[in-house]
């Protein structure tokens, strides 16, 4: 198989695996429930925490970390299985495309009628697949910020930002830095409603209802 045809299939088995809504399948297989109807009607773990509870919530975050994992591991497997060594080049620049590819099909799912949740999770499984210290170090900023501020929204927007940061200074591959910067600015700008709320004072907490 040609390599551009093959990193084409990637790029559409990337956006299908990022778009597999996690939260709606959860809601409407175990609960008969629809969680676009309630809460923030985010198909996110967030939502899923707040209308479904504690554990399916870690069931959806499970697997919509693993979505963004496995669509950089896919593009990883098709660069190494159809890659010529004039093309390696490309390799590092398809494989960030994928993740890209990932986190639009969790924003904009085609099950969902191109609707979907903030691409948290699947950003996290992407940057955990591309560079680990940086997705720890992500990860402990969200951590350390909702356990003080109990507020999901803030700990996101830090973590992506945080991410950021993290993969300017790494030694990683040009490719991988523009990836993780563009993927946290679009997590940042998912969060437009919340960074209103955050300003206003109204975000809600963990536990507590969604102010409309």
């Amino acid at each position: 198989m040609d390599f551009w045809i093959a990193i084409l299939a990637g790029f559409v088995g990337a956006y299908l695996l990022g778009s597999i809504p996690t939260a709606y399948l959860v809601g409407k297989r175990f609960y008969g429930l629809d969680i676009r109807e309630f809460g923030s009607k985010s198909v996110g773990a967030t939502n899923a925490l707040r209308v479904l509870g504690k554990w399916p919530a870690l069931v959806v975050l499970l697997i919509d970390i693993l979505k963004g994992v496995a669509a950089v591991v896919l593009a990883r497997w098709i660069c190494a299985e159809f890659s010529t060594p004039d093309e390696l080049p490309w390799t590092t620049w398809a494989i960030s495309l994928a993740g890209i590819t990932a986190l639009l099909g969790h924003g904009w799912s085609i099950w969902l009628r191109f609707a979907g949740g903030k691409s948290v999770a699947t950003g996290l499984g992407v940057v955990l697949a591309l560079s680990w210290p940086a997705a720890l170090g992500a990860l402990t900023v969200f951590g350390v910020v909702v356990a003080v501020a109990r507020i999901v929204s803030l700990g996101s927007i830090l973590a992506a930002l945080t991410a950021i940061v993290l993969i300017c200074v790494l030694d990683e591959p040009t490719p991988y830095r523009l990836l993780i910067v563009a993927g946290g600015l679009y997590v940042v700008g998912r969060h437009r409603a919340n960074l209103t709320r955050l300003l206003a004072g109204t975000e809600p907490r963990i536990g507590q209802s969604l102010r409309r």
